[in-house]
């Protein structure tokens, strides 16, 4: 059975979920959260789409976001899981799936709610 397609929206935002790999806590060092923050500078001057909010816990990642061209998301979120990937692989000494999956995405009218989860 494939994969349902995704509905993208101008205007949107989208809050969005990565996890590790076997639900592993990869994310704990603190080098690692200063990587993904410099990954997400870089993504959003490569492709300019608003950050309204980041969450990094130890497992996985929360987003809410805007693209610009809301076709433009899954390029997104595809650098970002490539990049941050290659350079926690490099820094953990490991190889293989960084990311469980693919990324979750669901559209977010209300950005206060999802905000709060921090």
């Amino acid at each position: 059975m494939s994969r349902p397609c995704r509905n993208f929206q101008p205007g949107l935002c989208y809050h969005i979920t990565t996890r590790c790999n076997n639900r592993e806590f990869r994310l704990t060092r603190l080098e690692c959260r200063e990587v993904f923050l410099y990954a997400i500078k870089k993504a959003q001057e490569k492709y300019g789409f608003k950050l309204y909010a980041v969450c990094i816990m130890s497992n996985h990642v929360h987003y809410l976001l805007e693209p610009k061209q809301p076709e433009e998301l899954p390029k997104i979120m595809h650098w970002l899981n490539w990049y941050t990937a290659m350079c926690f692989n490099r820094m953990l000494n490991r190889t293989g799936h960084f990311w469980e999956k693919r990324y979750h995405s669901t559209v977010n009218s209300y950005q206060l709610s999802v905000i709060s989860y921090q």
